[in-house]
C-alpha cells in the first residue's frame, strides 16, 4: 500500500484494459487518468513544474497562469495547492462546467474567454489574455504548454518506456493529438529504441494538426486549429480522424461495459478500432492511450441530445468550435 504526502507522488501507471470483452477489440487500453488530477495531464504538468522551480522561475509568491481547455488546468490546480503556488486558469466557453468549478474547489481562479480573436480564435484570444497579463505583473509566471519541452519529455521519459516494458512485442501505439505533447514524447521514444513500432495518431475531425481543413469540435481535448509547435510528423506512421459522433457513441459503447472514460479516450479508441479494421487486427499486439475519465463529461457526451443540440445552435457555436483548440 502507497503512503504518500504529495499528491503528484500517486499516478497509476501499469493499468490496462483488455477491450477484447468489452468491444470485441485486440486493443489494450493505457489508463492514464488514476491521479488526483484524473488524466495523463499530471505527468507533463510535474515535468514542467519541476524544471521551472530547479531554474528558479517558479518561487514564494509566484502565481501559475495557464492557457488550457481543461485536464492541464486541473493538473496544475493540484500541484499548485499541493506546492502553495496560486493558479489561475485562462479557458473558453468550451471547457466543462464540471472542470471549472473543480480547479476552484482546489483553490484556483478560472478566467473564461467569451469571445474568440480575429485570427487566432479563442487560442490566440487565451494567449493574449495570459501574455497581457504576465506584462502587467512579474508574479505570474506561464509556463506555456505549447512550447514547455516538458511536455513531451515527461512522456518520453515515463509513458513511452512504461508501455514498451509491459509491451516488449507492442506492433501499434495509437495516441490522440492535441498539443502533441503525449504523441511526440511516445514517438521519439520508439524511434529511438523501437524503430519497428508503428506509431499511430489520433486526431479530431475537424483539426488541422495535420493539415486538414477546419471545422466544428465540439468536445475538448483533442484536435487543434493552429499546428501544434512540437509536431514532427517524420515521427508519424500513420493518421486517423475520428467524427464526433463516432467518438461520443464509442464513450457510450464503453460506459455499457462499466468503463467510464471521457472524450479524449473515445476517439482515441474508436480511430484504433477503425485503423485495426483497414489494416489487420489479428495477431497484432496493439495498445492505445487513455488520457481521461469520464466524470467530466456526463453533461456532455454522455447526456442524451447532447451533440444534436450543440450543432442544432449552429452557424454560431459551429463556427467558435471549428477556432477553438485543445489543451
Amino acid at each position: 500500500m502507497a503512503v504518500i504526502s504529495d499528491p503528484a507522488e500517486f499516478n497509476e501507471d501499469d493499468l490496462y484494459v483488455d477491450l477484447r470483452a468489452a468491444l470485441e477489440l485486440p486493443l489494450y487500453l493505457k489508463c492514464e487518468g488514476f491521479n488526483f488530477a484524473g488524466s495523463v495531464k499530471l505527468k507533463a504538468a510535474t515535468e514542467m513544474v519541476d524544471a521551472a522551480e530547479r531554474a528558479g522561475i517558479l518561487r514564494p509568491g509566484s502565481v501559475l497562469v495557464e492557457s488550457s481547455s481543461g485536464n492541464l488546468g486541473v493538473a496544475l490546480s493540484v500541484l499548485a495547492a499541493s506546492r502553495g503556488y496560486g493558479f489561475l486558469c485562462v479557458t473558453d466557453r468550451r471547457c466543462n462546467v464540471p472542470t471549472v468549478q473543480l480547479m476552484e474547489a482546489l483553490g484556483s481562479r478560472v478566467h473564461v474567454i467569451d469571445q474568440p480573436d480575429t485570427h487566432g480564435g479563442f487560442l490566440g484570444a487565451r494567449i493574449g489574455y495570459v501574455r497581457a497579463l504576465c506584462a502587467s505583473d512579474e508574479r505570474y509566471v506561464w509556463l506555456n504548454q505549447y512550447t514547455n519541452q516538458g511536455n513531451w519529455r515527461a512522456h518520453y521519459r515515463t509513458t513511452a518506456p512504461a508501455i514498451a516494458g509491459r509491451f516488449p512485442q507492442l506492433d501499434v501505439l495509437f495516441v490522440g493529438a492535441g498539443t502533441t505533447g503525449t504523441l511526440m514524447g511516445c514517438a521519439r521514444w520508439f524511434w529511438e529504441w523501437r524503430r519497428r513500432v508503428r506509431i499511430v495518431a489520433v486526431d479530431a475531425a475537424g483539426s488541422v494538426t495535420f493539415g486538414g481543413e477546419a471545422g466544428p469540435r465540439m468536445i475538448p481535448g483533442l484536435g487543434t486549429s493552429v499546428a501544434p509547435p512540437f509536431l514532427d510528423t517524420s515521427y508519424i506512421d500513420d493518421v486517423i480522424h475520428v467524427e464526433e459522433p463516432d467518438t461520443v457513441q464509442t464513450c457510450r459503447r464503453l460506459a455499457a461495459r462499466g468503463f467510464l472514460f471521457g472524450g479524449s479516450t473515445g476517439t482515441v479508441v474508436r480511430g484504433a478500432e477503425q485503423w485495426l479494421a483497414r489494416n489487420g487486427r489479428h495477431g497484432t499486439t496493439a495498445v492505445a492511450i487513455a488520457p481521461d475519465l469520464g466524470e467530466r463529461y456526463l453533461d456532455t457526451v454522455y447526456r442524451t441530445g447532447w451533440l444534436e443540440e450543440e450543432e442544432a445552435a449552429a452557424p454560431e457555436t459551429a463556427m467558435l468550435a471549428a477556432m477553438s483548440p485543445s489543451a
